[in-house]
């Protein structure tokens, strides 16, 4: 069995449900970004459930298409052009984003709306142990991760323009709505009891207290993030299609999931000898994030974990949804799909945590 390294790194030929005309997109390019030069070679990146991604060979350097994916879509889903925005924003403020040239929302280029950034060159993890990082250094490879997400937490949403890039407020409330109507409308995908129990247990028992409003990423783990050829630092953030208005502290326990996720169920870190692995402890993790961001402890912890694997979980249900109706964008979708029911059941686990009955 192929390791999520060998399964998602690199390119291929582009699928047969993914084709367009490439011809359309030179002209686009040409037109489009100022220094492009032909000939154009068109690759797809094997990696990714969601907006099909593209390598774009050019004569003047490599570039990245994402698009929205052919067929019927959820209601708001691969917005590719609130993307585009975010990356543009934060792009001004300094942060690591690769640079964009151009959005096109003419479905005649390609046949969806897409935007077109860099090719940012270095290294992309897949699995959250960093196996192929030295012992000594794996330390501050974790490290540059829990500046780069604190660093987005800092960013005041109305200073980058984007203070209407979400509703403020109720995060959570919204959340729990949002993606339990997404789970229960997607039939072609089935039900799940934990999930059905989630959706009941999570709107009733979120915490009261303060409701910060940050630009949060949404599906912040290693695998989304460029980092350096040789050294621990974050050179590009991915892959920005969950992002928005939201609190984050549901970006930062997202990405703190991987704590508490076992390697059946996703790429996780639970149940490793983590001093072993000179890997910083789930409680080293938050105290370092939270003296980057002023914060005394995270308090509902449970809560937060388990409302993200909930989130998580309809993500996956979305793409077994995807596969039932033949629009999935990655060719091993459906082992994504497999890990449905023990990921909402780890989520309701979570739940228990927190005082689920």
């Amino acid at each position: 069995m192929m390791d999520r390294s060998t399964q998602n790194s690199g390119t291929m030929a582009v699928r047969n449900a993914h084709r367009f005309d490439e011809t359309r997109l030179e002209d686009w390019l040409r037109r489009e970004v100022p220094d492009f030069r032909p000939p154009l070679v068109v690759e797809q990146f094997k990696g990714g459930q969601s907006n099909p991604t593209y390598r774009l060979r050019t004569g003047r350097g490599d570039y990245v298409l994402r698009r929205k994916p052919p067929g019927k879509l959820l209601a708001g889903a691969h917005a590719v052009e609130r993307e585009y925005r975010v990356l543009a924003a934060l792009g001004r403020l300094g942060f690591p984003v690769p640079a964009v040239h151009g959005l096109c929302m003419d479905e005649s280029v390609v046949g969806t709306p897409f935007y077109v950034m860099d090719m940012v060159e270095g290294r992309i993890f897949w699995e959250a142990d960093f196996p192929q990082v030295p012992r000594e250094e794996r330390r501050a490879y974790f490290d540059a991760m829990n500046a780069t997400i604190a660093a987005l937490h800092a960013i005041d949403p109305e200073a980058a323009g984007l203070g209407d890039y979400g509703k403020p407020g109720n995060y959570f409330e919204r959340q729990i709505g949002r993606w339990s109507k997404q789970y229960l409308g997607d039939t072609e995908a089935g039900r799940v009891e934990s999930m059905d129990r989630l959706a009941e247990w999570l709107p009733a028992n979120i915490p009261a207290g303060d409701d910060e409003t940050r630009i949060i990423h949404g599906d912040f783990r290693c695998d989304n993030m460029i980092f350096h050829p040789s050294e621990p630092r974050v050179l590009a953030v991915l892959d920005w299609e969950l992002s928005t208005l939201g609190h984050p502290l549901a970006d930062f326990t997202y990405h703190l999931m991987v704590y508490r996720m076992p390697a059946g169920v996703s790429t996780g870190l639970a149940g490793r000898d983590l001093a072993a692995l000179n890997i910083p402890s789930e409680e080293d993790y938050v105290a370092a994030y939270c003296r980057r961001t002023g914060r005394d402890g995270i308090r509902d912890l449970d809560f937060y974990m388990a409302f993200n694997m909930f989130r998580l979980a309809a993500i996956v249900h979305g793409i077994k949804g995807r596969l039932a109706r033949g629009t999935a964008a990655s060719a091993h979708a459906d082992r994504m799909a497999a890990s449905l029911e023990p990921l909402a059941d780890l989520a309701w686990q979570q739940a228990v945590r927190a005082g689920a009955g």
